[in-house]
């Protein structure tokens, strides 16, 4: 007979990288990993952001606040030391942080400069593999680790311009990382979750038409919340789906099975 444990994320550690404010997809999966029984480490990206962060890294009791600016070099390097010092050992990892330059992000893919690509990659892509390179050692009895996706990394999806070949990407490097960190029982997946109004999604040209479309076209016929990524999120981190990797999890009330 299976038992359902009450907490099933007792006893366990994360890391939380990219909430910026109560309405942050990070800060929903916090929540939910925090419900179910997690111990966390929540980083913030600087010093502006930081009034904005903190009132939620209290509210989750988190063990860390941290900064980490990932384009900056030795920041993530130092979480991952704190992580280490404070706890010797990480259970999970969620990396939900992307950037692309405005003019990049609003123009054609054709027209996106070099150095804007390279940004783009550089943050929202790389900064996962070194996420996982850093978090593979302190994960000795296996573990999970999370990136945030979206639907135009497999279809075109109007004005999201230079992020879909980006994100097209980073579940690429999801599905090689799932293979190589399997033996050690470290399961990776992204994220794909409906348009959340989240500050980095404001960011996106025509945003509020591209929610329109997606609550009048989805089977639900409904908008996904935070919470709602959130606890998919962290049942994907509990011992309940431990053969389950490399996937990208779709939490889009079925947007992406539509033709």
């Amino acid at each position: 007979m299976i038992e359902i444990a009450k907490y099933p994320l007792a006893g366990k550690k994360g890391l939380i990288l990219g909430i910026a404010n109560e309405h942050s997809i990070a800060y929903g999966c916090a929540q939910a990993f925090r419900a179910l029984g997690a111990d966390l480490a929540i980083t913030y990206l600087n010093e502006k952001a930081k009034p904005y962060s903190e009132p939620l890294a209290k509210e989750l009791d988190a063990a860390l606040f941290l900064p980490c600016d990932v384009s900056e070099d030795g920041q993530l390097e130092d979480v991952f030391a704190a992580v280490e010092k404070t706890w010797g050992r990480l259970d999970f990892a969620l990396h939900s942080i992307a950037y692309a330059p405005k003019a990049d992000l609003h123009g054609r893919v054709v027209d996106c400069s070099r150095d804007g690509f390279a940004l783009a990659m550089d943050v929202s892509c790389h900064s996962f593999i070194r996420m996982a390179h850093l978090a593979e050692p302190l994960m000795k009895d296996g573990g999970t680790l999370f990136t945030m996706s979206y639907y135009g990394a497999e279809k075109v999806v109007e004005h999201y311009n230079i992020m879909g070949p980006v994100k097209s990407a980073l579940e690429a490097v999801v599905r090689y990382i799932a293979v190589e960190l399997g033996p050690k029982e470290i399961r990776v997946h992204a994220i794909s979750p409906g348009p959340v109004r989240t500050r980095a999604a404001s960011g996106i040209d025509h945003f509020d038409a591209l929610m329109e479309k997606a609550a009048a076209r989805a089977p639900s016929h409904k908008l996904v919340g935070i919470e709602d990524v959130g606890m998919a999120t962290a049942y994907l981190a509990t011992d309940y789906a431990k053969l389950i990797t490399g996937e990208t999890i779709y939490v889009d009330g079925g947007y992406h099975i539509l033709a």
